[in-house]
């Protein structure tokens, strides 16, 4: 009589949750860049098929939604509600720690701004900035305006100087880059742009540190005069 050979056993399937879809996504966006990060792109980083990665998110934007929502959580939401030190330098210390850690991301710019920024670390984010301009003395109203504002600032400077870097690449020095702006400015023809030529020094310096903080005093000093009238 045959013996009955047993059906081998299936492998489990791999399980993975929503962190490792979104580490896997961050991963991509750091080797290969924004445009990497797919259902596709991430599955595949995986070892999966799409259909397990659509389990935990119904859509790219969802993924991108839950990055973004990623990338702000490791923002230093703490030193935003330091009550004891100056309001003024409280933002200064996120806009510069938002600035590191998204150009070592350069691709990472293009999700923030690719999506609205709803998630619960974003309004957190939101929440505390609207805390520190009550601080500075702004009314609900002037402290919603301001914190805008300074969203649009500090996003918007990053955003213009990521656009200049070569992705998916962390950021060169910044003396490097500047040196590459003023040598791309010197082929600038001085009779039809004298204006710019002039300030070519000025202008090759606009991804420095000084310039954002710069800009950055320039939007503060405004809410400040608001806060005082």
């Amino acid at each position: 009589m045959a013996q009955h050979t047993p059906p081998a056993k299936r492998g489990r399937k791999r399980a993975v949750g929503e962190d490792e879809v979104v580490a896997a996504a961050i991963r991509l966006l750091g080797a290969r860049g924004a445009d990497a990060v797919s259902i596709r792109g991430i599955a595949a980083e995986l070892g999966l098929a799409p259909n397990a990665v659509y389990t935990y998110f119904p859509d790219r934007a969802a993924v991108v939604g839950a990055v973004v929502e990623h990338l702000l959580g490791e923002s230093d939401l703490a030193a935003l509600t330091r009550r004891d030190t100056p309001w003024r330098d409280r933002i200064h210390t996120l806009a510069n720690d938002l600035r590191v850690r998204l150009l070592a991301h350069p691709g990472a710019v293009n999700l923030l701004l690719s999506g609205p920024m709803d998630g619960p670390n974003a309004l957190a984010l939101g929440e505390a900035l609207l805390a520190v301009l009550a601080d500075a003395g702004l009314d609900p109203t002037e402290a919603a305006r301001a914190s805008y504002l300074l969203i649009v600032q500090v996003l918007g400077a990053i955003a213009l100087e990521a656009a200049e870097l070569p992705t998916p690449q962390p950021a060169p020095p910044i003396t490097e880059r500047i040196a590459t702006r003023r040598e791309n400015l010197r082929a600038v023809p001085a009779d039809h742009y004298p204006r710019t030529a002039e300030a070519a020094d000025t202008i090759a310096q606009f991804v420095s540190d000084e310039q954002y903080t710069w800009g950055l005093d320039r939007v503060l000093d405004g809410i400040e005069a608001r806060a005082n009238n």
